[in-house]
């Protein structure tokens, strides 16, 4: 009996040798931020992005543009660790880009910019412009950042045409294309539908600073 066991067991083991690896590995986190250098992102624009212990930095002048050159990004999450240096230092990260940027407006009017800005005042004036909102399209449903030196987690769910917006794993955005948006105003992003993928990017605003010390990205279930 015990050598009939011992085979039974053996045979168990052969059999889940045999079989595939889980598809585990699929869902894991992708980085696509080296924590070295600005390897497979490439910046449009004015200003400038770089590269100091193991941070990305905004700086520089005018409005730029760093989108990762991997291709388009649609049914995926996106995770980005940033903190501000100031209380109103801007910045934030565009989606749903249907064209490689060759410029930063492009993005602009054709994506989304989910937006990163500490800005207390802000909020009490617009809440379409705070944090975590879709910027000039949706109204954050709460407040969730922390200002600088403190580091934010904010998670971007692209499902079809839906995106989900957590910011320290709260919920401050949930948007589906042909949601009600508000009526178009001077220095707002065009009004229109974006598509379900798109390229994204971080974006530079004026000589504002904000760093980011992770960029991961892990297809939905």
């Amino acid at each position: 009996m015990k050598l009939a066991s011992r085979c039974y067991c053996f045979s168990i083991l052969l059999c889940a040798l045999a079989l595939p690896a889980p598809a585990q590995n699929q869902l894991e986190w992708r980085q696509l931020f080296n924590g070295k250098d600005l390897t497979g992102w490439k910046h449009v624009g004015q200003g400038q992005m770089t590269v100091e212990d193991g941070l990305i930095l905004t700086g520089g002048r005018g409005m730029g543009l760093l989108y990762w050159t991997g291709g388009k990004v649609g049914n995926a999450v996106i995770r980005v660790v940033y903190k501000t240096k100031e209380t109103a230092n801007n910045s934030g990260l565009f989606i749903r880009i249907p064209l490689e940027p060759r410029e930063a407006w492009m993005p602009v009017h054709y994506g989304y910019e989910v937006n990163i800005e500490y800005d207390p005042a802000r909020w009490k004036e617009d809440d379409y412009y705070a944090t975590g909102s879709l910027y000039s399209f949706t109204k954050i449903l709460k407040k969730a950042d922390r200002p600088g030196p403190e580091w934010n987690t904010m998670e971007i769910t692209l499902d079809g045409p839906r995106t989900l917006v957590k910011v320290n794993d709260v919920l401050v955005t949930d948007f589906t294309e042909g949601d009600a948006v508000p009526a178009w105003k001077k220095d707002d992003p065009l009004r229109g539908p974006r598509p379900n993928e798109g390229y994204i990017g971080l974006q530079n605003e004026g000589n504002e600073t904000v760093y980011f010390k992770e960029i991961a990205m892990r297809p939905l279930k």
